[in-house]
């Protein structure tokens, strides 16, 4: 592995931008740490540090950096799909649409998949057993938690060709328009009180950061300074004189939240972290010519969704341990309690660090098509399709989880009740159909 990254970074042409590729991987560190840290586990259950000590909750305002991931995907995006139109520039818009997403999704998907099947096959066999109470039952029900992301990226990735086009068409316009949508339903939501409104925002705060990213691939975000300070100081305003909580991650037994689903407050806060990293682009771009740090961040990116999927799995196990040591546990942000942080971090690192080494080959890509390879015909809806079902099935799954999967369980997925073999299956069929959509007429 590590030949393999000298030659990837030894390779890297001088046009690309490195500090995008340090962006993605510092902001998934950035959330398995805050996941790591916020975890407040005692024999009696799993609680959130946050919970715990409120004073805590100013510190999202810094951690909170999902939206920095999805800016990021943004940029990523647009410079793939234009790549794709130039490579095949005969290509009908089913063609290249359904290439585009089989490339995209190939590395999300692959290894989310095999957590998905690791995971559901553990649960069933820990259930037939008859175990699943007690922190078993706690991991099993939220170490899917995390997949609410890649089902959010998914989206991204199946919209970007006619937001790409709306941004090329309006610039800063298309992301006006998709700011004022997501105002609106937060007036739908909060004033008029309209049921189920608020789930628009899954799509509409999401895609507008996600436009940022498409405006920062055409040079368009000149004024980060004054980006970062619009959006701090709307954020505040909104928490101060609006209905929206501190907190810009989600809290036990609050009525309103800031990411399920998204709000107004949440796209402010995303406007501000998106200008703040713009600013620190020149002295990290510096720091990213150095050889050893473009190995470190090359390293990362290839293995940084496998790391993001199982980090949970790794904490669970290390709480786990230590309970079957009869490790002491001591009382959340007690003395005690931040006296064992660095180990159990530490500690969850290293199980990381393994499951990573053990699953870190399905986030490979395969081998590219040529660009002139045929698509089937018809492949962009089935792709499309596709896409709608895995985004489906990973939504479902991080809201069902995996605990009472023998029981007949169900989450509401915007209104509608979702087991976890229907969410399993809906994954696994979605998956199936993109990689038929990507296949020439002759691939079996």
């Amino acid at each position: 592995m590590g030949s393999r990254v000298r030659e990837l970074a030894g390779a890297t042409p001088a046009t690309r931008d490195r500090y995008v590729d340090l962006l993605r991987v510092a902001s998934l560190a950035a959330v398995v740490l805050g996941h790591w840290l916020m975890a407040a586990v005692t024999p009696d259950g799993v609680g959130n540090l946050l919970a715990v000590v409120p004073a805590l909750q100013s510190l999202t305002w810094l951690l909170q950096v999902m939206p920095v991931f999805f800016f990021v995907g943004g940029f990523s995006h647009a410079l793939s799909y234009r790549s794709l139109l130039r490579k095949r520039p005969g290509g009908s818009d089913d063609s290249v649409y359904s290439a585009f997403l089989r490339a995209r999704l190939q590395r999300l998907l692959r290894p989310t998949t095999v957590f998905v099947l690791v995971w559901g096959a553990a649960a069933l066999l820990v259930q037939l057993l008859g175990g699943g109470g007690g922190l078993t039952g706690v991991t099993l029900r939220m170490v899917t938690q995390p997949l609410w992301f890649i089902g959010i990226y998914l989206a991204m990735v199946a919209f970007t060709p006619p937001l790409l086009r709306l941004h090329e068409r309006y610039g800063w316009g298309a992301f006006a328009a998709l700011a004022g949508a997501a105002a609106a339903v937060d007036v739908l939501r909060f004033a008029a009180g309209v049921p189920y409104v608020e789930f628009l925002n899954f799509a509409f705060v999401w895609l507008a950061v996600h436009q940022l990213g498409f405006l920062r691939a055409d040079g368009r975000v000149r004024r980060p300074a004054l980006l970062a300070g619009a959006g701090l100081a709307a954020a505040c305003a909104l928490v101060a004189f609006g209905p929206y909580p501190l907190s810009m991650v989600g809290m036990p037994g609050e009525k309103v939240s800031n990411m399920a689903p998204p709000t107004l407050a949440l796209l402010a806060h995303g406007l501000w972290l998106v200008g703040a990293v713009e600013l620190l682009r020149a002295p990290a771009a510096r720091l990213l010519e150095r050889p050893r740090v473009w190995r470190t961040v090359v390293a990362a990116n290839g293995v940084a969704m496998t790391a993001f999927l199982w980090h949970l799995t790794a904490m669970f196990g290390v709480y786990g341990a230590l309970l079957a040591l009869d490790v002491p546990l001591p009382a959340p942000a007690s003395a005690a309690w931040w006296a064992q942080v660095p180990v159990r971090i530490a500690c969850a690192a290293a199980l990381t660090a393994a499951l990573v080494a053990a699953f870190r080959t399905f986030e490979r890509p395969a081998a590219p098509k040529a660009p002139g390879h045929p698509a089937a015909s018809g492949g962009g809806p089935l792709a499309a399709l596709g896409a709608t079902l895995c985004l489906l099935g990973v939504l479902g799954l991080s809201m069902v989880g995996f605990n009472g999967l023998l029981d007949g369980r169900t989450a509401l997925l915007i209104a509608i009740p979702v087991s976890a073999p229907a969410a399993v299956a809906m994954t696994l069929g979605g998956w199936l159909l993109v990689e038929r959509a990507g296949r020439g007429r002759g691939a079996r």
